[in-house]
């Protein structure tokens, strides 16, 4: 007769983190354990702030610190480009003079129908016409076809008085027959 014998699973035991440097993080403590199980821990940044870590994310050197290296990083990119810091400090350079967001405001290197705010969706098959004014969508719509959402588009924009940048003269022409 063959005995049964049953196996205890070990449940891998965390290093012990405590005292390390791991860019500008110093670990102080283990704070518990993460939903995917890997082992927390508090962690004291140079600048002084506190802030709880995964430890895989600690030894990979995924996070170095508590945040403040990702703005300082960010800080140093945006005063070194002068594009940037022509910007800086000028709220209304977000916007266009129609209240229109600077980022829709021209057609993106992205953009495919050759219209600002008018995509085609390959999951539903139809065109999307969209306008933003002052952060809130004034027009959200799917079409069948391109000059549809061209049209929407351009009717929108002549309701709300907003230039048509992002649309070439040949369209604009072209939708107004």
């Amino acid at each position: 007769m063959e005995e049964s014998s049953t196996v205890k699973q070990r449940k891998p035991q965390a290093n012990d983190l405590t005292g390390l440097r791991c860019g500008r993080l110093v670990v102080q403590e283990r704070a518990g354990i993460a939903k995917n199980g890997n082992a927390l821990w508090r962690c004291q940044c140079d600048c002084g702030n506190v802030c709880v870590v995964n430890a895989y994310s600690l030894r990979t050197g995924n996070t170095r610190s508590c945040g403040c290296l990702r703005r300082e990083n960010s800080r140093q990119a945006m005063y070194s480009n002068p594009k940037m810091r022509a910007h800086i400090a000028n709220s209304h350079s977000l916007f266009t003079a129609d209240g229109q967001p600077v980022a829709s405001a021209y057609r993106s290197s992205r953009n495919h129908s050759g219209v600002t705010g008018v995509s085609f969706n390959q999951r539903t098959n139809k065109w999307l016409a969209r306008l933003m004014v002052h952060g809130k969508y004034v027009l959200m719509s799917s079409f069948n076809t391109i000059e549809e959402a061209i049209a929407a588009r351009l009717q929108a924009e002549q309701a709300y008085g907003i230039h048509s940048y992002g649309v070439s003269r040949a369209i604009r022409d072209q939708s107004e027959d």
